[in-house]
């Protein structure tokens, strides 16, 4: 069995502080730089399972580069370098609290509200007849709060602007990244015979500039269904061939699990810990079509903080 990071605890010179989320760890250098380390720990329904995945943290760092790179064109994004295969080195910017959801398709946690019968999403109208799924006629925005705890909660552009969360230019700047971003997401996930169904975006401010920061197109942060079938199962109303964090999900629902009170954590396996891994792996070479090359190491924890040092040493 491979080795998993779980948990960090390093001081890197001029560390100030140190926010542990729940999948990543985030230094912060001298108020200038943040150092992401993407750790082996995988969340669901809020809640973080007891076992890390092996290469879970290298898979996600690395897609996340990669399209930070393939859209710096488009906005520019707070990723400065990747020292190690887990850690990515940017800007700290002061992020907005809020998150952009860009949907293309009617499906997930906005299918199950339209199937009880809204008809607005975020101040969105959505027309009568939809079916789980249908592909939306343009791409809507649904954004929602950045909670520091507990759940996230949608809102609409207005109520961003009416609460001060954002300034309404600051917004409609964001929300043509937004826009710009999927698009061109969506473009790359076709040339890979995938559709991005839906993603987050998280963008943050530095001296008066906006920029992309956090992880984006994964399969942490997206939805992906194969595009080869798409239609014919759309048509027969069967479900959707899907490379998301979806699997996980679903393992724990059919366990009993939904992250509520009083519910346990199954019993996670070695066995299906490796099945996880695996399955990020295949995520990681159908998204970025290219081979993933594990990075093995006796002590993960020591490689990150060797790497990350002489990449602070020399900037």
């Amino acid at each position: 069995m491979s080795k998993a990071l779980v948990k960090t605890d390093f001081n890197f010179p001029g560390q100030k502080s140190v926010y542990h989320g729940k999948v990543r760890d985030v230094y912060n250098i001298n108020d200038d730089l943040l150092v992401m380390v993407a750790s082996d720990r995988i969340s669901a329904f809020d809640v973080v399972l007891p076992k890390g995945i092996p290469f879970k943290g290298q898979v996600l760092n690395q897609i996340a580069a990669k399209f930070l790179d393939a859209t710096s064109d488009i906005v520019p994004n707070w990723k400065i370098a990747t020292p190690d295969p887990m850690v990515t080195v940017g800007v700290k910017c002061e992020g907005f609290k809020v998150e952009m959801i860009i949907r293309g398709y009617l499906t997930g946690s906005a299918w199950r509200e339209y199937k009880a019968g809204a008809r607005s999403l975020c101040g969105v109208a959505l027309p009568e007849g939809m079916r789980e799924n249908q592909k939306f006629e343009t791409p809507i925005i649904t954004p929602t709060t950045k909670a520091d705890a507990g759940h996230d909660e949608n809102i609409s552009k207005e109520e961003i602007i009416a609460q001060g969360l954002m300034s309404r230019e600051d917004y409609e700047t964001i929300e043509r990244y937004t826009q710009a971003l999927f698009k061109r997401g969506s473009e790359i996930a076709a040339s890979k015979g995938l559709i991005l169904v839906d993603t987050k975006y998280e963008f943050g401010k530095k001296d008066g500039k906006i920029y992309l920061i956090d992880e984006i197109h994964t399969p942490d942060s997206s939805r992906y269904f194969y595009a080869e079938g798409f239609e014919e199962r759309f048509e027969k109303g069967e479900p959707q061939k899907q490379l998301s964090k979806e699997f996980v999900r679903q393992w724990l629902i059919d366990h009993n699990f939904m992250g509520k009170e009083g519910q346990q954590v199954p019993e996670m396996t070695d066995e299906y810990v490796e099945s996880v891994s695996e399955r990020y792996i295949e995520l990681y070479e159908h998204i970025v079509g290219e081979k993933f090359v594990k990075n093995e190491s006796e002590d993960i924890a020591a490689r990150i903080e060797k790497n990350v040092n002489e990449f602070l040493k020399n900037r």
